[in-house]
């Protein structure tokens, strides 16, 4: 099942689980359905409490087809379309590997998300390739976003540190 959001092209998509006594066959992604093609794929591990994120591309920019392996995240999707309805604003929504659900965000949206559990296996199938000369980053607690992650110590990474505030961002891209 496909929900639309009220943010125009992202969908949360609760995935068919078939389970038995031996464990469980779960459908992720159904390009017909979607209407999209997903040429790269990747696979991230983290341990609890880390933060990954805001990431975009500026340059052939992605749209991610997220889903958890193992585990569970608090996700995050930033509206970074110049003329949305919702720019600037974000989306939330857990995904696990309990749940099934999966989330499509579109092209022109930042990502990040918070591990919650001790091991954490996270599938992005993305619509373009990665572009690492374009790739930047927005702070993740940017009190202009005014996110409510649900950990107050994560662990980010050296590079998520140095990520730009909301404000420069949109200096930067949108003056």
């Amino acid at each position: 099942m496909i929900t639309k959001t009220k943010f125009k092209g992202l969908l949360v998509i609760q995935n068919k689980s078939h389970k038995d006594k031996r464990g469980y066959f779960k459908e992720l992604i159904n390009e017909k359905k979607l209407n999209k093609r997903f040429p790269f794929t990747v696979i991230s591990f983290s341990k609890k409490n880390v933060i990954r994120g805001l990431h975009i591309q500026t340059k052939n920019p992605q749209g991610k087809y997220l889903s958890v392996l193992k585990g569970k995240i608090f996700d995050v999707a930033l509206d970074l379309r110049k003329n949305s309805e919702t720019f600037g604003k974000h989306f939330t929504t857990i995904i696990s590997e309990n749940n099934s659900k999966s989330i499509f965000i579109p092209k022109g949206f930042a990502h990040g998300f918070c591990t919650l559990e001790k091991e954490n296996y996270i599938m992005y199938s993305n619509t373009n390739y990665r572009h690492k000369r374009s790739e930047l980053g927005i702070k993740y607690n940017d009190k202009e976003l005014k996110i409510k992650w649900p950990i107050k110590k994560p662990i980010i990474s050296k590079k998520d540190s140095k990520n730009m505030s909301f404000s420069k961002f949109k200096e930067k891209f949108y003056k």
